[in-house]
């Protein structure tokens, strides 16, 4: 499952930065593509592409900071869930 999140992050992040060779474990904060109107875009694409609610304890840098930390967040609230 994981895989399939990974992708379809890693996807949303090609269709907003063109040729970017962003790869999973890559540090998208200091790799400068991301301003605090992205991050807000970035939140919203993942709650709602994987239906999820991300809580105010999850909305962390590190949470965000790379497509293999969100994709882990989200099968960590998944499984809280029971999902």
């Amino acid at each position: 499952m994981s895989n399939d999140v990974e992708l379809e992050i890693m996807r949303y992040l090609e269709s907003e930065f063109e040729d970017s060779g962003i790869d999973r474990c890559a540090d998208i904060f200091a790799l400068g593509y991301v301003n605090s109107l992205f991050a807000l875009e970035l939140v919203t694409f993942v709650e709602r592409r994987f239906d999820i609610t991300i809580g105010t304890d999850d909305l962390d840098l590190d949470n965000f900071r790379s497509v293999e930390a969100m994709a882990r967040l989200v099968g960590t609230i998944r499984a809280a869930a029971g999902r």
